[in-house]
C-alpha cells in the first residue's frame, strides 16, 4: 500500500505491487496528500520494482459494475487533485505507467523516468475502455498533439528514451529518482496559494473536465496481459 515519508522533500512511495487504482489504494493516496497539504513540501511520487502504476483496477469494476460510475469519478477526482496540488510535484516513473497510471503520472508537473524501463502506455484503444472526457482533457492538455495522438489511438508502448523523445517526461536515466528528487527540491519554497492558483489557472479546463460527473465507461473488458 502507499506510504508517505515526509521532509523537505515528501516523498509518496506508491507500493511494490502493480499499485493498481483500487478503492483502498486511492483512500490511502487521498490521506498521503491531505498530509502534504498540511505541510507544504515538493512532492515525489514513485513505485517500487516493475510498476509505477498500473491504473485502473478493472477487475473490481468488472466485479462491481454498479459502482463503476462512481469509482470512476474518484479515479478523476484523484487526477484533478494531483493535476492543481499547489506544491511542485515530480513523478519518478521506475517502471510501467499503464492507463491511468500514465494519467497519474502526467497529472505532475514534471516527470522523471528509468531510460530502459520506465514503460509509458495508454493502452486504451486495444482494451476497450475508452478515454472520459476528463481523462482525454489530461492527457491533451500536458501532451503535444503530435504525442497525444502517437499515445491515445495507437496503445504504443514506450520506454524512457523514446518517453523522453515526445517529450512525454522530461527526463530518461537510470538515476531516475535522485534526479526526480533534486528537482523537487530545487522547486522548494514556492508560496502555495500562489502556485496552486497558477495550476488551476493553466489547467482549469482540464481539472473541471475531471471533476464533472461525466459519463460512465461504456465498455469494460479485462486489460490483455503485459
Amino acid at each position: 500500500m502507499p506510504e508517505l515519508r515526509t521532509g523537505d522533500v515528501h516523498v509518496l512511495d506508491l507500493g511494490d505491487g502493480e499499485n493498481r487504482f483500487s478503492p483502498s489504494w486511492l483512500a490511502e493516496v487521498s490521506d498521503a496528500l491531505d498530509t502534504v497539504a498540511a505541510a507544504p513540501a515538493p512532492l515525489v511520487t514513485v513505485g517500487g520494482g516493475k510498476f509505477y502504476s498500473n491504473g485502473l483496477d478493472v477487475e473490481w469494476m468488472t466485479a462491481n459494475g454498479s459502482s463503476a460510475g462512481e469509482y470512476v469519478r474518484d479515479v478523476q477526482a484523484l487526477l484533478a487533485r494531483v493535476l492543481t496540488l499547489p506544491v511542485p510535484t515530480v513523478a519518478a516513473v521506475n517502471g510501467h505507467a499503464f492507463g491511468a497510471g500514465a494519467m497519474l503520472a502526467l497529472a505532475h508537473d514534471f516527470r522523471v523516468s528509468r531510460a530502459e524501463r520506465g514503460f509509458f502506455c495508454l493502452p486504451e484503444v486495444d482494451i476497450r475502455l475508452p478515454f472520459t472526457p476528463g481523462m482525454a482533457a489530461l492527457v491533451q492538455a500536458k501532451l503535444t498533439p503530435a504525442a497525444a495522438v502517437a499515445t491515445m489511438t495507437t496503445g504504443r508502448r514506450l520506454g524512457g528514451t523514446e518517453a523522453a523523445a515526445l517529450a512525454i517526461v522530461d527526463e530518461a536515466t537510470e538515476d531516475f529518482f535522485d534526479r526526480a528528487r533534486a528537482r523537487a527540491a530545487e522547486l522548494a519554497g514556492k508560496d502555495p496559494g500562489t502556485l496552486g492558483a497558477i495550476k488551476t489557472t493553466m489547467f482549469g479546463d482540464a481539472a473541471a473536465a475531471l471533476r464533472s460527473a461525466g459519463r460512465p465507461v461504456a465498455s469494460m473488458c479485462r486489460p490483455r496481459p503485459v
